[in-house]
């Protein structure tokens, strides 16, 4: 079991770039793609809320347990 970051499903489904994302949430390419490509180790609740913000979405839409 696992927690799976879905960020670039929800950014195909809301048609928004990873360089777009970047600028609307303010952190880097590089800090989005280690999200993106589950890497993470962790994520900010400002963060993800900042994401959630930019992509219209909660954070069940990004972040599930499987």
């Amino acid at each position: 079991m696992k927690i799976i970051i879905r960020l670039d499903e929800m950014m195909v489904k809301r048609n928004v770039s990873l360089n777009e994302l970047s600028r609307r949430v303010g952190i880097t390419l590089s800090n989005l793609s280690i999200l993106k490509n589950q890497k993470a180790k962790a994520i900010r609740l400002s963060t993800l809320a900042a994401i959630c913000q930019a992509l219209d979405c909660q954070p069940g839409d990004i972040i599930v347990y499987e």
